[in-house]
């Protein structure tokens, strides 16, 4: 994906309207939004990868998922393609409401042959607040509870570099499994039974509350961090990361993948559910 560009199309009393094309870089983005004063993406910083893939995956770090900016989304949708079609006549133009986001997951997540994003459309709100409420970022504002967007933006950076592998310099997908989202019901049978659970309470538009499970954490009090099997391996900062050592394939993947899943479903009752979509090999 080679389309570029990135430009504020309007702006109202409360937000900025940009569009980005789907090849910028997500980073380079992100900061590019701080040195213009749209503020809001600073909790995003460092996902490596592009404009066009973020919603795809509906981007989320630290508390912060990428559909809450996101206006629509402009894609070309194969299921239009004719032999007599040009690009005009396949591009479509989905909403918000349209890309079915959810956590971690979209319409393009659950149709990954169909559409190739070409360009996003981000609102910014003009009113802006500090998002440190997720436990780590708290942790590095307990002594500045009023920090600017910069402060976080370079916080989370660090943070993200002290704790997740370059995927230049060693072969990972990011978090591998979703963190697990559970009633509170089950929630409070577990923290009974591992008081030393971590967990983020969440509570639904509709009042209902659940919480979403550190997946990291579950691995890690498994015993799977920093554990190798050939040459496929759990990141030893970030139980969450799976790594290529060099040399392994997507067999060796999985089945670490599967023993982790096992092991954890065993001891907690819970079940991880990878992130990463596995594609079947292609015939051509």
């Amino acid at each position: 994906m080679q389309i570029l560009g990135k430009k504020l199309v309007r702006e109202t009393e409360s937000q900025f309207v940009i569009d980005v094309g789907a090849g910028e870089n997500w980073h380079d983005f992100v900061a590019w939004t701080l040195e213009n004063n749209y503020l809001g993406l600073e909790n995003l910083a460092l996902i490596p990868g592009t404009v066009g893939a973020a919603p795809i995956q509906n981007i989320g770090a630290y508390g912060q998922e990428v559909e809450a900016f996101i206006d629509s989304v402009e894609v070309i949708d194969t299921a239009l393609m004719k032999p007599t079609s040009d690009q005009e006549s396949v591009s479509v133009v989905l909403s918000n409401v349209d890309c079915q986001f959810t956590y971690r997951d979209s319409i393009f997540k659950s149709n990954p042959s169909r559409f190739v994003v070409t360009q996003v459309r981000f609102t910014i709100p003009k009113k802006w607040l500090a998002n440190i409420q997720y436990a780590e970022l708290s942790k590095q504002f307990f002594d500045n509870p009023s920090p600017s967007a910069k402060d976080i933006f370079l916080a989370v950076c660090q943070i993200r570099k002290n704790k997740l592998p370059d995927p230049n310099l060693l072969g990972n997908a990011g978090s591998f499994f979703h963190n697990p989202v559970v009633s509170s019901n089950q929630f409070e049978d577990l923290k009974g039974r591992f008081p030393d659970i971590i967990a983020n309470a969440t509570i639904t538009p509709q009042g209902k509350k659940y919480y979403k499970l550190a997946a990291g954490w579950l691995i890690d009090q498994c015993g799977f961090k920093g554990v190798r099997l050939g040459q496929i391996g759990v990141y030893d900062r970030q139980a969450l990361v799976l790594v290529n050592h060099g040399g392994a394939n997507a067999s060796d993947l999985l089945e670490l993948a599967s023993q982790i899943k096992e092991k954890v479903h065993t001891v907690y009752g819970v079940d991880l559910v990878q992130e990463p979509i596995t594609m079947p090999a292609r015939s051509d």
